[in-house]
Parts: structure tokens; C-alpha cells; sequence
């Protein structure tokens, strides 16, 4: 077994750079995700080591000197920033020649050639479902061989066929223990969640097909591959005895209650076990279940509702109806279940009538906390290939992000500019905090905990120089 490294490379300052994110960006507050993505081939390869270089607040001048430790270096990598991890790659060759890399993530199995290509330095990239790809590659086993691999020989980029995705998810061995051997905890923060937190994926896969989601387009499929809710349950108590002073676990899946039955069932499970959690969630879980899972440990669901448009929601086949998502937040505000909406704008069908009409859908069901994001065409993506076709993509080198690592608006069309989608984003989350009625209940949080007041503050001063940043740019 080669001695490996996987790698989440140094970035922007702040950088939440794919191997857990879902937007590849610096958020309005600091924000890290967990590099599951690359903690779960770790598991797989005895003796590896995991290094979340952004968490750490590590820079490339940190981690050369450790290279010459290791014979196989696995980076993830993403769109926005894959012409830095190229330049990571690049150095780490250069400490080490003898050092093999290999490139992880959406954009290389998209992209396989162009990124094997990009440089000498890399040796490979492993697409789609890549975690027993990159285990066969530390056993030794001949780069040919290895399904789900493209590689270069005398210059040119060899594709071997395809992973099939794993069937039982059961068979993977647990995270957990490479976030307790290889990373500190209290560096992973996100604003509406309990801190110290704790996520992972139960499964991969969504059966829906919103066109501008990344993982089931590229690397996890639209069918729902689960862990059952034993194992599940499992993991979070190993969670509890490795981590004592975890406040909540977050379940990362895109979408954990589209199997209602194992829903309930794990719920059960994590009742018995008395820990808080939180999910993703479609708005179109019924009432009954979310008491289950209310009544179980549930404290907040992260819930996509993207826009207050049904056109627009018809035009991403977001298979879900305005009335639907209504009925689902009463629900939730009648249960005492806190809810994290995340909106888009800029998506298909966006106009400066329908920016508005969501701001105001946004208002009205009163999420306990937003996210908005602008609309985002990765390759892989419907999206992606719907704005190459129609000439909505914008002709930048910037690409997804600024030099900052701020998101900024990838898309405009014909009756609406970059600049008004940007600006959008500013006056969604404006309009939706700077008002009295969400400003009383931020307050009334504040009062009744002296540890949420520090918080608070904290996050108001990064949320303020955020906009402040986006004001400088736009």
C-alpha cells in the first residue's frame, strides 16, 4: 500500500473549496464544511493521512515540507478553483518528483481530459464515484486496470471505462475515524448550525434532477444508495464517544428525506441514541413524518426552496410546487422546527418581477435563517449545457468566483444583466434581515444566550463586510 496524502489545497483565504461544499466559495460568514469527499477514500487506505488545508488555515508553504513523507498525493479539486490546485500540484511535483498525484471531484470527471492535460505534474484524475478507484491505485495495482481512471501516456489522455457506482453503502468504512485521526473538529463551522458540529453522508444519489445540482449530475447519480438506519445510528454514537463536546450532527445527503420509511426508522434510532441533529430536506415532507423526526432529536432542517417562482421552479424541474413548500414551513413553525432556506437568483426564467416575487416569498413563510446564491452553470451540469446553448454563459476569465473567492454571476440574459443578478443577491438578504419582525427574533435569540450573543456579533461583523465587499466589486 503506497503512503498517501489526500489533500483539500490551500486557496483563497476563507475558501469552502469542494470536498464537502456544495457552492465552491467564500461564504457572507466563515464558513467550513467537512472534506467528506476525501475522508471517505481515506478510510479505505490504512496509514493515510488527511489534510483540510482551508480549515487549518494552512498555506502552501505548510505543507511542501511534508511531501517528501509520501509516495501517492490525492487533491480535490473543483471549477473555480482548479487552476490553483494545478499550481499546488506543480509544487508538490517539484518537492517531491517522485511523488505520483492524482486529481479528485466534479470537475475532473467531467472533464477528464482537458485536466489530466492540464499539466505534467498530474499523473491522473479519477472520476465519478472515485473512492475504490483511488484505493486500487495506493495497492499498486497498473493504472490500466483500474476502472473509473484517465491517465497520459507520451502526452496523450487515456480513459479506462467506467466505475460502476457502489450498491451497498454499508460496505464503506466508517469517516468518523479519519476525522478523529487527521482533523480538528472545532475548525468546521456553519452559521446555522450548533458548533462544534459533525456531518457525513448516510447516502449519495438524488432521484431528483434539479438542473443546477452538481453531485448527481457528476458523481453520485439520481438513484438513493443508503446506509441502513442501523449503521446510520452506528456512526453517531461513535460520534458521540469520540467527541463528547459535539452539539449537533448534520446529515449531508442531498436530500435525506426523499426515503420517508428509513426516514422514520433512523429517526427512532437517534431518539434512543439522544442526540440533535439536522438534515437536508425537500419541502414536501408530510406533516407525520416531520413529527417522527421532530419528536426524535430533529432541530432544523436546510431546506433549497430556490426560488418563490413556480415557472422558475418548472424550469429547473425542481419538481416542486409553491403551495407545496407553504404548507411544509407552516408545518415546520408548528412543530418548533427551525428551518435554513437557500434561495438562487439568476436561474432560467429570472427577471427583475420574479427577484422580487421571491424576496417576498422569502418574507412571508420566515425562515429561521437564508442563503442566497447566485445561479452557478457548472460543467456537468443541465444548466451548464442549457447556457452554452443559449448564450446566456458570460464571456470572463473570472469564471464562478472573483479573485477574492466571492461568488459572482456566472449568467445574463437578454432581459437581465450580470450586474442586476448580482446586485440582486445584496437586496435579497437586505430586505429579508433589515426588518423589524426578523431583527426582534434575532434579538429575543440573543438575550436568552450569552454564547449566541458572541456568535451573533461575530457573524454580523462578517456578514456586513461581506455585502461591503460585494458593494466594492459590483
Amino acid at each position: 500500500m503506497m503512503k498517501t496524502l489526500f489533500l483539500n489545497p490551500p486557496s483563497f483565504e476563507g475558501f469552502d473549496g469542494g470536498a464537502g461544499s456544495r457552492y465552491q466559495a467564500r461564504r457572507e460568514i466563515r464558513s467550513f464544511w467537512y472534506p467528506t469527499w476525501l475522508a471517505q477514500p481515506a478510510a479505505l487506505i490504512p496509514e493515510s493521512k488527511l489534510i483540510d488545508a482551508p480549515a487549518r488555515g494552512l498555506s502552501l508553504q505548510d505543507i511542501l515540507p511534508l511531501v517528501n513523507d509520501y509516495e501517492l498525493a490525492i487533491l480535490h479539486t473543483s471549477t473555480p478553483s482548479f487552476n490553483n490546485d494545478v499550481r499546488v500540484a506543480e509544487s508538490l511535483k517539484e518537492a517531491n518528483p517522485k511523488l505520483k498525484i492524482g486529481l479528485v471531484g466534479a470537475h475532473v470527471a467531467v472533464n477528464p481530459e482537458p485536466s489530466v492535460l492540464a499539466s505534467s505534474a498530474i499523473d491522473f484524475v479519477a472520476r465519478n464515484e472515485f473512492d475504490y478507484t483511488i484505493q486500487e491505485v495506493a495497492q499498486g495495482h497498473s493504472l490500466e486496470t483500474i476502472h473509473g481512471l484517465s491517465y497520459k501516456v507520451d502526452g496523450k489522455a487515456i480513459h479506462n471505462p467506467e466505475r460502476t457506482l457502489i450498491a451497498n453503502m454499508d460496505d464503506l468504512p466508517s469517516v468518523i475515524d479519519v476525522y478523529k485521526r487527521d482533523l480538528v473538529i472545532e475548525d468546521y463551522f456553519i452559521g446555522y448550525l450548533e458548533h462544534p458540529y459533525v456531518s457525513f453522508y448516510t447516502g449519495r444519489g438524488c432521484k431528483s434532477h434539479c438542473t443546477f445540482c452538481l453531485w448527481p449530475q457528476t458523481i453520485g447519480g439520481h438513484k438513493y444508495r443508503t446506509r441502513s438506519p442501523e449503521v446510520v445510528a452506528e456512526e453517531v454514537a461513535k460520534i458521540q464517544r469520540y467527541f463528547p463536546q459535539v452539539k449537533e450532527v448534520f446529515f449531508d445527503d442531498d436530500t435525506f428525506t426523499d426515503d420517508k420509511v428509513r426516514t422514520e426508522e433512523t429517526a427512532r434510532l437517534l431518539g434512543k441514541l439522544g442526540v440533535t441533529w439536522s438534515c437536508n430536506a425537500k419541502a414536501n415532507v408530510p406533516y407525520e413524518t416531520l413529527k417522527i423526526m421532530k419528536d426524535n432529536g430533529l432541530r432544523l432542517l436546510l431546506v433549497g426552496y430556490e426560488t418563490g417562482s413556480q415557472q422558475i421552479l418548472l424550469n429547473i424541474k425542481k419538481g416542486m410546487k409553491v403551495e407545496f413548500a407553504r404548507r411544509f414551513t407552516a408545518d415546520c413553525h408548528k412543530l418548533g422546527i427551525k428551518i435554513h432556506g437557500t434561495f438562487i437568483v439568476g436561474l432560467p426564467g429570472e427577471t427583475r418581477e420574479t427577484i422580487q416575487e421571491t424576496i417576498r416569498f422569502a418574507q412571508e413563510i420566515n425562515p429561521h435563517t437564508i442563503q442566497v446564491s447566485l445561479a452557478a452553470a457548472y460543467p456537468g451540469t443541465f444548466l451548464y449545457r442549457q447556457a452554452k446553448e443559449n448564450g446566456w454563459l458570460r464571456e470572463n476569465n473570472q469564471g464562478l468566483v472573483a479573485d477574492n473567492g466571492l461568488q459572482i454571476s456566472s449568467l445574463e440574459y437578454p432581459h437581465l444583466s450580470h450586474e442586476e443578478i448580482f446586485i440582486g443577491l445584496s437586496e435579497f438578504y437586505k430586505r429579508f434581515y433589515f426588518r423589524p419582525k426578523k431583527i426582534g427574533e434575532i434579538t429575543w435569540e440573543m438575550l436568552h444566550s450569552w454564547e449566541m450573543t458572541k456568535r451573533r456579533m461575530r457573524e454580523a461583523v462578517e456578514f456586513f463586510r461581506f455585502l461591503g465587499q460585494r458593494e466594492d466589486s459590483a
